[in-house]
């Protein structure tokens, strides 16, 4: 006859080993992107995954899912330089650098280094600046590793919640930390960070888990209430359902951007900087919507 004590023992063990055989699945990201150029009124996707001078990538190899967003520096237009080139480079060399199996899950701010060297030693000049995130799911182990330089970001949502959020990186008010390749006489004059100094976390996650990562086009005018509101309306992991989220969230956020009434994020910012500022920020407005989900070939 078992005791009281030996039956609770036997289904612990039976709930333990329930939990572990679901831990031994691995896990990947369905992913969807939607975004509009600033200049645009509808969402125009440039060559590759850009939108205005942001630009994007979605990457898969056999050991994770890595995605990444860049805001390029608009300042650089005055120059006569186009600031999407330096984001859409950016991007599309650590799209290549995670196909080609040449990164370490476990280090999101190896891939933007190895990135940033290859631009830097490019044949062909390349000037201008960026933000950039990268977020790297390890499918076997389940965590997410992520480096965030600059204010572009990402958000984890479970269970109606933020529980995990990356931190913006301000020089002084509207100045990100940013990647920048300047010409021989503009050196030691124009901004730049080193990818070594991108803020870095690592966590587990859930199946079910959202996560939401984009520019600072989508912060700087959505608050994360607005944000979880949208989120409300994903019913499944099905690609078309988040697909259909995020460009809910692109389209609202694009929508308040250009709102002279509404006190956005943004706003708020300013005028805690001392400056008199309301409504939203136009801006080039970059998302990728992201579920967790048991990994299929």
């Amino acid at each position: 006859m078992f005791s009281v004590l030996s039956y609770g023992r036997l289904v612990a063990r039976a709930v333990l080993g329930g939990l572990s055989q679901t831990d031994s699945r691995d896990y990947s990201l369905v992913t969807a992107s939607c975004g509009f150029g600033k200049d645009f009124r509808k969402g125009i996707l440039k060559k590759g995954m850009c939108y205005g001078d942001d630009a994007c990538f979605v990457a898969r190899h056999r050991s994770a899912d890595v995605l990444g967003v860049a805001d390029g520096v608009g300042g650089w237009r005055d120059y006569g330089v186009d600031p999407s080139q330096f984001s859409g480079t950016l991007m599309r060399t650590c799209e290549r650098l995670v196909k080609e199996g040449r990164f370490v899950p476990s280090n999101p701010v190896g891939i933007l280094t190895t990135g940033y060297c290859e631009l830097l030693q490019n044949k062909v000049p390349l000037l201008g600046s960026s933000t950039a995130c990268i977020v790297v799911l390890d499918r076997t182990s389940h965590r997410l590793h992520t480096a965030n330089l600059g204010d572009s970001g990402f958000l984890v949502v479970r269970g109606g919640e933020v529980v995990h959020r990356s931190d913006e990186q301000q020089h002084y008010f509207n100045t990100p930390f940013q990647l920048s390749i300047a010409p021989p006489e503009a050196e030691g004059v124009v901004l730049s960070d080193s990818p070594d100094a991108a803020d870095s976390t690592s966590f587990d996650v859930q199946l079910g888990d959202i996560i939401l990562t984009a520019t600072d086009g989508l912060f700087d005018n959505m608050p994360d209430y607005m944000i979880l509101q949208e989120l409300k309306k994903l019913k499944n992991s099905n690609y078309e359902s988040i697909q259909q989220t995020a460009r809910s969230i692109a389209e609202q956020a694009h929508e308040l951007a250009y709102d002279p009434t509404y006190m956005s994020p943004f706003a708020q910012f300013a005028c805690d900087n001392g400056l008199n500022v309301r409504g939203g920020k136009p801006d080039d407005i970059t998302v990728l919507l992201s579920i967790v989900a048991e990994y299929t070939d």
